[in-house]
């Protein structure tokens, strides 16, 4: 309950706050959102499955962010970075999708 708290507190503080990206860090900001839906949806799928660690939660929340970013960061550095973002977006694009599926499967046992 914590958790669905602090999310809509933040959801609503982003409302009304408005903060500004800066331009350095604007082409990571959507991959890294991406690799942390994929965290959460792995996390969702743990806790359904029983297996759930907060620990490994967080380390993989916390590596999947960092690990895009640079991912996005090294493509930017060799000027290729619309196309390693690209990859990014769809190999976690993939794992989202598969977790989502196992999710479904789980609740509505279908």
């Amino acid at each position: 309950m914590i958790a669905v708290l602090g999310l809509v507190v933040g959801v609503v503080a982003g409302l009304l706050v408005r903060p500004e990206v800066p331009a350095a860090v604007e082409p990571y900001l959507p991959i890294a959102v991406v690799a942390a839906l994929d965290a959460v949806f792995g996390g969702l799928r743990a806790m359904l499955d029983g297996i759930f660690d907060d620990k490994v939660f967080v380390v993989s929340f916390l590596s999947n962010v960092v690990v895009a970013a640079l991912i996005v960061f090294l493509g930017d550095e060799l000027g290729v970075g619309a196309q390693l973002s690209t990859g990014v977006v769809v190999v976690l694009g993939i794992r989202i999708f598969s977790n989502a599926a196992a999710i479904r499967r789980h609740v509505f046992r279908a």
